[in-house]
């Protein structure tokens, strides 16, 4: 085995079939996407950020391997929280045998669970707001709008590193707005800060408008796409389903039938998701359906990977690390397939 490509080699020589196949062709592809000169759109839904996806997510970035992003705003935020409250999160490995009793004990020592781990509210909610909510009102105050994201970015690069508590190498937010990287934020609004936001907003105290709207989000991407496409075109990696997803892919045919423009289709797909295929499912959707409403063309390379995206996309990260780090060693082990 190599010893500077073990987890690409590990998926080469042994992920020969079924969801092991999938994810090893739609790493491979992957790879020769970007070798060709593509660029690769992420979209991220489901509680990635709480499960410390920055670990790899982030190098990736600062890699070069990934070039946009469509995220929640739940995920936005909780790379944030990741960043200045690391030590005071709690983990519960013994999550699926906790009571209602267990749960209302949680809620009482001020933590919000996600599945096997919570989220301090003092250390995390409460200690960003402290920061956050001063730029909008400021940005009331001066009659400034921004789009969601924007306000994260400035405050993201903008800690001192005194504050941290997490590594800031494995913070995807600050990864990415040190990259500037285009990033859509869909339905901000189901957020914790969305939710302050709207508080704020009731009492007076800011401005709805200085946080611009989701259409506005569209209408940007849509530069953004054609900027992402050109050349050997975009690729699209999506993890979960739900708006994250399905907002950004609308793009291409929003911009060929809406604006009436000429667009490239996007250039790859994958999915990673455990939702199973049913009828009227975006996430169980097989991309072939996406077809029919020219998002993707029957020659778009199309991967489903039915697994735990917490599993499979730390594994492919750390492959595609390694193709970056050796490429021609990489390329070699590809080509002997």
């Amino acid at each position: 085995m190599s010893t500077r490509l073990p987890i690409l080699e590990l998926v080469v020589r042994n992920y020969k079939n079924f969801n092991a196949r999938a994810t090893k062709d739609a790493l491979v592809a992957y790879i020769r996407h970007i070798e060709a000169g593509g660029k690769m759109f992420w979209a991220m839904a489901g509680a990635m950020s709480s499960a410390q996806l920055g670990i790899t997510l982030a190098p990736a970035i600062r890699a070069g391997l990934i070039h946009g992003l469509s995220v929640t705003g739940a995920n936005l935020e909780e790379s944030l929280f990741r960043l200045v409250a690391h030590h005071s999160y709690k983990d519960f490995p013994n999550y699926r045998y906790l009571t209602k009793e267990d749960d209302t004990k949680i809620l009482e020592q001020g933590m919000r669970r996600v599945t096997d781990t919570s989220i301090p509210e003092d250390e995390a909610f409460r200690a960003v707001e402290k920061v956050i909510v001063p730029m909008w009102t400021g940005a009331t105050e001066k009659g400034e709008r921004r789009f969601w994201h924007e306000y994260f970015y400035e405050l993201v690069t903008s800690l001192g590193p005194e504050l941290y508590e997490g590594n800031p190498e494995e913070c995807w937010l600050l990864a990415a707005a040190k990259a500037k990287l285009p990033i859509v934020v869909p339905g901000y609004e189901d957020s914790t800060f969305g939710n302050i936001f709207a508080s704020h907003v009731k009492l007076g105290e800011c401005s709805a408008s200085i946080a611009k709207s989701g259409i506005e989000y569209m209408a940007s991407f849509y530069d953004h796409y054609r900027e992402l496409s050109s050349g050997a075109g975009c690729g699209f990696f999506q993890i979960g389903g739900g708006i994250a997803g399905d907002f950004p892919i609308c793009v291409v045919p929003s911009i060929k039938y809406d604006l009436q423009q000429p667009v490239k289709p996007w250039a790859y797909f994958c999915q990673i998701s455990d939702s199973t295929t049913s009828y009227g499912s975006y996430s169980g959707a097989t991309p072939n359906e996406k077809i029919t409403w020219d998002k993707l063309t029957e020659t778009t390379p199309m991967f489903v990977i039915e697994s735990d995206a917490t599993i499979v996309v730390p594994l492919l990260l750390s492959a595609l690390l390694e193709y970056k780090a050796s490429p021609d060693e990489a390329k070699a082990l590809i080509a002997s397939l």
